[in-house]
C-alpha cells in the first residue's frame, strides 16, 4: 500500500509538509504585498500569488488523499483569478487612461 503522505520525484520523495511550508510562504508574501504596497498593480499581483499558494495547497491534499477533488478546486480557483485579472487590470486602463494613478488611496472615481 502506498504511503499518501509522499510525492514521488526525479530525486526521491517528497512529503506534503513541503509542498505546505512552500504555499504558506506564498500567501504570507502576498498578503504583506496586499497590505504594505499602495500601486494597484502589484496589489493585483499579490493577490494571484496568494490564490496560487491556495491552488498549490489545493493539489497537495488531493494527491496525498488520492483524489482529484482538489484539482477540480483548484482548476476553479484558476479561472476565477484568471477573471478576476482581466476585470481588474481593464478597470485599472480605463482609470490610468483618463488620469494617472500610483496609488490605490487616490483612486475615488468608482464610489457612488
Amino acid at each position: 500500500m502506498p504511503d499518501y503522505g509522499q510525492f514521488q520525484s526525479a530525486g526521491g520523495t517528497l512529503d506534503t509538509r513541503w509542498f505546505l511550508l512552500v504555499a504558506s510562504i506564498l500567501f504570507v508574501l502576498g498578503a504583506i504585498g496586499v497590505l504594505v504596497r499602495r500601486n494597484p498593480i502589484v496589489i493585483l499581483v499579490c493577490i494571484e500569488l496568494m490564490l496560487n499558494a491556495v491552488n498549490l495547497t489545493l493539489i497537495a491534499f488531493s494527491r496525498q488523499l488520492n483524489n482529484l477533488e482538489g484539482q477540480l478546486f483548484a482548476l476553479m480557483t484558476m479561472v476565477v483569478a484568471a477573471s478576476e485579472a482581466v476585470v481588474g487590470l481593464a478597470v485599472l486602463v480605463d482609470i490610468f487612461h483618463f488620469r494617472d494613478v500610483e496609488d490605490v488611496d487616490e483612486l475615488n472615481e468608482l464610489r457612488g
